[in-house]
């Protein structure tokens, strides 16, 4: 049963605090960082208007919980699994549209919400779930009613030597207003994509090892809104997917290279359908597969989250 608790503060002041909060601390995060999950709490009860705190037990009352907040605010403090989870629920009833996230992120696995440009220290995230603002983002949606905030890799990539003990790697700091939207930077998109691949990848390298056996190159073919940009008789070392901006998933492909080091193919499109033989594939932190083959839609704009101001 999930312990839950209820804080208000009224004053002559509460009318310009913010809206009311629901707080939904994934079991993880309580188990992994205790004081991070306090202080997050006191920073939010004492600057909201009201805040009903939810501590589920595991992900069937973690779902109840955010099924059940009424015209509450959702902030779920957890990591980027935490955070998927949320995503994918509210995606599944339909009600991302309506339904802006705020997250606090505390856990082992962080990679995401860092991309995504949230602040990692817990009075700062806090902090920023009041103080901020929503920010719309475009989700890739696959053929199967699954979803990815971050980036797609086929194959799903091993641990690197340079990914950090807590899995959170080097990727921080390139979501929305950082390197990935700079005009100045050649292509940083795909500079932000590949780092995202890899930071997501060192999460859970014994699935993903597990999952991909020995590593070698694959034949597939990836269409881009119904254009092929390799087909199966190239054979390539990887392919990667992710949500772009405008609506548009940006797609690279790395051919097998011999000798000389191939250059990538880099494609922007609406739908992605990659098939060929049966692949496995890790979207954002989860593997899956194998498939024939899979096909993943963006959707403009199709969920919120809190981001902070400026």
């Amino acid at each position: 049963m999930a312990e839950v608790a209820t804080s208000a503060r009224t004053s002559g002041t509460s009318s310009a605090m913010p809206d009311q909060l629901l707080v939904v601390v994934d079991p993880v995060a309580r188990r992994t960082d205790g004081e991070s999950v306090r202080i997050a709490k006191d920073v939010l009860s004492a600057g909201a208007s009201s805040t009903k705190v939810c501590l589920p037990d595991g992900p069937e009352e973690f779902a109840r919980a955010l099924r059940r907040r009424g015209s509450r605010r959702p902030v779920v403090v957890g990591d980027d699994r935490a955070l998927l989870r949320a995503v994918g629920l509210l995606h599944r009833h339909r009600e991302l549209a309506a339904c802006a996230l705020s997250v606090v992120p505390v856990g082992p696995v962080l990679g995401l919400t860092r991309s995504l440009g949230l602040p990692s220290g817990a009075v700062a995230a806090a902090r920023a779930v009041l103080d901020g603002a929503e920010r719309r983002l475009d989700l890739l949606v696959d053929d199967s009613d699954g979803v990815v905030l971050g980036a797609v890799g086929i194959p799903p990539v091993a641990a690197e030597e340079d990914q950090g003990d807590d899995g959170t790697g080097p990727g921080g700091g390139a979501g929305p207003g950082g390197s990935r939207s700079a005009s100045a930077s050649a292509r940083p998109w795909l500079r932000t994509c590949q780092s995202l691949v890899r930071t997501l990848a060192s999460s859970r390298p014994v699935r993903a090892a597990a999952a991909t056996g020995a590593a070698g190159p694959s034949r597939l073919r990836v269409e881009v809104d119904g254009v092929t940009l390799v087909d199966l008789d190239q054979p390539v070392e990887g392919v990667s997917v992710m949500p772009g901006t405008g609506g548009v998933a940006e797609v690279e492909v790395r051919p097998l290279s011999v000798g000389a080091e191939a250059a990538p193919l880099t494609a922007r499109g609406r739908t992605v359908t990659v098939s060929g033989a049966h692949f496995r594939y890790r979207a954002d932190a989860v593997v899956s597969g194998p498939v024939g083959t899979r096909t993943w839609v963006v959707r403009e704009g199709a969920w919120g989250l809190t981001l902070p101001a400026g």
